[in-house]
């Protein structure tokens, strides 16, 4: 979604499954191999013999359901073709299960398709949706290039907002919120979720649809899976993804998305169309390529799954007291609207807070001179679907301007980006003066602005915890 759940569901550095290392995983490799090798065998020839299912033989115990002595007694012709079936199947996971798990980048991207055929297969999915593999080409150099890319620069949040907040996009979205209303009203029924913002999840995930990637999903995640770096969870994404051909939701050439294999016009990841995914329609299908009440119902239900509450907003602007403790700022710093008025917080009218039993935090995305939000928990429900700050600032800002709010009374004028090499240094000139941001990798991540404020409280300054220009000359003036 967005890279959100590519973002929401993927990160670079995150929810990996690596493979161990040592003696003892290579000592365990044979009978680990033997063993699975065997219970393939059983699994394999009792699909043969009994047409069962294979999701019907569990791993743990084999329980046969036996009807009538005919289905033991299959034609011979018909018994051996099968046989010499599970003997092709055998043979390609003899490539696939020899392998110590990991370095799958070891095999030719022909062999690891064949050893996914085969895991696919144990785990249910039927051989005639598995056809759809056949149209697997080498891995995509672009989706790769695209992988492997990183900007030059390091977007500011003032960049960020103005090219998805626009004057056109606000009266196209206003539009589509008129001409849908009867379906958004019965999701909102259902779901709890307000309409103007499932408006505006669909505007920046994929401009109201406009916008939805034109890579084939296998092929992405096939690529991505088979290079090692993050090859489990694109593995397991690309298992997903069959999974959901095999239900019958949509055909394999129309399975198109980003080059990460985000889908549709929400951006979904397969895992999360699969825990997801509704069928707004009453066909029997999710399509949340085409189907507008698939697509409000599916985002409607993660929401409504990731905490979002109907009665409430995402949150708004707000003025902070001259002498604001910044050290308070942050997601994870939450108090209600009562302490937050007490400590001089206020509309960016100056009116004081609204009474409301709520809790929120304070956020800054350009630091302490730029605009000040009071995050509520829709908030909260938003970074489920994209833990990008920029991004779930955007949704609720753009969803306030649907209704009629106008813009950011306090953005920067004139915020200046950092390029990589900038924040690289930065990092480096932390670590140098005593404070942990981590291995410098050009990246303003959770560990970075931990070093930034721990700087900042030790100089003295606005603890904001925000990479700057202004940040990084300091540091280089202080170790000259």
């Amino acid at each position: 979604m967005s890279m959100f759940f590519f973002a929401s569901v993927y990160e670079k550095s995150g929810k990996l499954n690596h493979a161990s290392s040592g003696r003892a995983e290579r000592e365990a490799v044979p009978y680990l191999f033997s063993q699975r090798i065997r219970l393939w065998m059983i699994l394999i020839l009792g699909r043969i013999l009994y047409h069962t299912d294979m999701k019907d033989l569990e791993l743990n115990a084999i329980h046969l359901s036996y009807t009538s002595p005919s289905r033991w007694l299959q034609p011979l012709g018909r018994l051996l073709a099968r046989l010499l079936s599970a003997a092709v199947g055998l043979l390609c996971m003899s490539i696939a299960l020899a392998q110590p798990s990991a370095p799958e980048q070891s095999l030719s991207f022909d062999e690891w398709v064949e050893g996914l055929r085969v895991e696919a297969l144990g785990l249910g999915i039927r051989a005639e949706t598995l056809e759809a593999l056949d149209t697997l080409e080498a891995p995509l150099a672009k989706v790769l290039e695209y992988d492997n890319s990183q900007p030059e620069f390091v977007q500011t949040f003032t960049r960020y907002l103005n090219l998805r907040v626009t004057a056109r996009q606000v009266e196209r979205g206003q539009a589509l919120l008129d001409e849908h209303s009867e379906l958004l009203a019965e999701v909102q029924a259902k779901y709890n979720v307000q309409p103007h913002y499932l408006a505006a999840f669909w505007a920046i995930e994929s401009n109201f649809g406009s916008a939805t990637g034109g890579f084939s999903v296998l092929q992405a995640l096939a690529t991505l899976a088979y290079d090692p770096r993050r090859a489990q969870f694109f593995r397991d994404q690309l298992i997903t993804a069959l999974r959901i051909l095999d239900a019958g939701h949509i055909s394999a050439e129309r399975m198109t998305g980003s080059w990460a294999g985000a889908m549709g016009q929400l951006q979904f990841m397969p895992s999360v169309f699969f825990s997801y995914g509704v069928d707004g329609d009453g066909d029997g299908r999710i399509d949340i390529w085409n189907s507008l009440p698939d697509i409000f119902h599916s985002a409607a239900n993660f929401l409504s799954q990731s905490g979002w509450r109907g009665d409430e907003r995402w949150g708004r602007e707000v003025l902070l007291p001259p002498d604001f403790d910044f050290s308070l700022t942050g997601v994870a710093e939450r108090r209600s609207l009562e302490a937050w008025r007490i400590l001089g917080v206020r509309q960016v009218t100056g009116a004081d807070l609204p009474v409301a039993e709520m809790d929120a935090s304070v956020i800054l995305p350009a630091g302490a001179d730029g605009p000040a939000f009071l995050a509520y928990n829709n908030y909260r429900a938003t970074l489920a679907y994209n833990p990008s700050t920029f991004y779930a600032l955007t949704v609720g800002h753009l969803a306030d301007r649907f209704t009629g709010s106008g813009p950011i009374q306090r953005m920067p004028l004139n915020e200046q980006a950092m390029s990589l090499a900038d924040v690289k240094e930065l990092q480096e000139l932390l670590n140098r003066a005593g404070f942990d941001s981590g291995e410098p990798d050009g990246r303003v991540g959770r560990q970075t602005r931990s070093a930034i404020r721990a700087y900042q409280e030790h100089q003295h300054l606005r603890m904001d915890a925000y990479a700057s220009k202004a940040l990084l000359d300091r540091l280089r003036s202080e170790q000259k």
